[in-house]
């Protein structure tokens, strides 16, 4: 069986259990409403940066047993959509098993899905989501996807491979995109240009947040996450979005000349 190790464990979040579930604690924070929410995106940066506006998602959602994570590929390593079918990942909180069924069966949907272990070998913007899932709901199960691929078509064809495996699946699945905002600009600018993609988020329009992606240069790196997380959520119900919570970096370290963005987004049934 594949042992994914811990890649980012010690820099991106802490290496040892306890002050990793004392900070996923404080950035759960106290009991909030729950959304029964089909998608998600959240933000992947290391925890003292990015962690409040994840913990703000994630305490706001009733977590089903199967989440399917999609994910960019910051490494260059592995195929341009690469999926694990069999194997656990590691964290400090422990092992999680990846739900090879579920697996499976969404390569049979999404012929452009690649068996690829080494797309996930160091790819922290995955890894950073497990904590908080660990945390929240012990005895998940997850499939994991890198996608190194920006070409729109095979973005939209992998979430319509998803959106037919969810259609013929009558239980909850929640799909997950991990995903910083624009990179290393102004506060000021940041803000602005993340608002664009932002508002494409909400408004539940991949191919929109695609051309707005490209024509602002927005440095958004899960872009490819998040647009086939949309088409994957698509089944024809009415949904709604809502922005939980956004920040950027210069919020923590108060440099506000070269930020990073983040966003925090529930979808769930309007």
């Amino acid at each position: 069986m594949i042992l994914r190790k811990a890649a980012v464990a010690g820099r991106f979040y802490p290496s040892t259990t306890q002050p990793l579930l004392d900070e996923i604690t404080g950035y759960v924070g106290s009991p909030q409403p729950q959304i029964p929410a089909c998608g998600i995106m959240v933000p992947h940066a290391g925890y003292v940066y990015s962690g409040h506006v994840a913990g703000a998602v994630y305490s706001r959602i009733v977590l089903p047993d199967r989440v399917i994570i999609l994910c960019p590929n910051h490494t260059g390593l592995g195929a341009p959509l690469a999926i694990m079918s069999a194997g656990q990942w590691e964290t400090p909180l422990g092992k999680v098993e990846i739900d090879a069924d579920l697996a499976k069966s969404l390569m049979k949907h999404c012929h452009l899905l690649s068996e690829d272990s080494e797309a996930h070998k160091f790819e922290h913007s995955l890894e950073v989501q497990l904590p908080f899932l660990q945390y929240l709901k012990p005895g998940f199960k997850f499939v994991p996807i890198t996608i190194g691929s920006s070409g729109f078509a095979s973005l939209e064809r992998l979430g319509k491979g998803i959106a037919a495996l969810l259609a013929e699946r009558d239980e909850e699945i929640l799909l997950i995109a991990s995903s910083d905002m624009n990179h290393y600009e102004s506060d000021e600018v940041t803000r602005a240009k993340d608002k664009l993609a932002i508002d494409c988020i909400l408004a539940l329009d991949p191919k929109g947040l695609y051309d707005t992606i490209k024509s602002n240069s927005i440095s958004m790196c899960g872009f490819g996450p998040a647009i086939a997380m949309l088409y994957g959520i698509q089944s024809g119900a009415a949904l709604k979005a809502e922005l939980i919570k956004y920040a950027t970096s210069g919020d923590i370290n108060q440099d506000r000349r070269e930020v990073v963005g983040y966003a925090g987004i529930a979808i769930s049934a309007a």
